[in-house]
């Protein structure tokens, strides 16, 4: 599985970002706004339109018609996610459309499986974002939304060890560290 971005630039950003990411790396896309590192994530998925460039997965480009195929192979964890009481809503709301998509809507979504990966992780509180993580794991390309840092070595083995392509959105020095590459916004 590759990943390309190819003189992609999203709506605030200042400049475009060209990468090309493969299965068993982790990507950190570090400096920018945080509105503009989400921005790109979800550039990725189809949910932001590109204004230049394009987004390739194994060579096919992103396009209107290709959105929900491109997502079916991602698994989105949200900088934000609640984990208190029964999980029923999901922030931002570009999550849901994830959740509602054809591929993962039969996909069980409970804390039971939050509590089971917060303790593979062995971290706790704020990781509960990792519930799409936890839910959509089989998923080869993984996007991470603010990890904590905390998340990085957790993060690089499921890159290099379970074999997916993990991108992370992160300013965190150990997030970076741990990063196969990092691109620069």
């Amino acid at each position: 599985m590759v990943l390309e971005l190819n003189e992609t630039l999203i709506e605030g950003a200042e400049r475009t970002v060209s990468m090309l990411a493969e299965e068993g790396q982790m990507i950190c896309l570090t400096g920018g706004s945080a509105q503009i590192r989400t921005g790109l994530l979800l550039a990725m998925m189809g949910l932001r339109a590109v204004k230049s460039g394009y987004v390739c997965i194994d060579g096919e480009p992103l396009s209107a018609e290709m959105a929900d195929e491109f997502r079916a192979l991602m698994a989105y964890a949200p900088d934000r996610l609640t984990a208190e009481g029964e999980v029923k809503r999901y922030e931002p709301p570009t999550v849901q459309e994830v959740f509602e998509l054809k591929a993962n809507r039969e996909l069980p979504i409970s804390n039971g499986l939050l509590a089971e990966e917060m303790k593979r992780t062995g971290t706790v509180g704020d990781k509960a974002r990792l519930l799409a993580v936890a839910v959509l794991r089989q998923k080869p390309i993984l996007l991470v939304d603010n990890p904590a840092a905390a998340c990085a070595d957790y993060l690089q083995r499921l890159a290099q060890q379970g074999g997916k392509l993990v991108i992370a959105t992160s300013t965190e020095q150990a997030i970076v560290a741990a990063s196969d590459m990092v691109v620069e916004l």
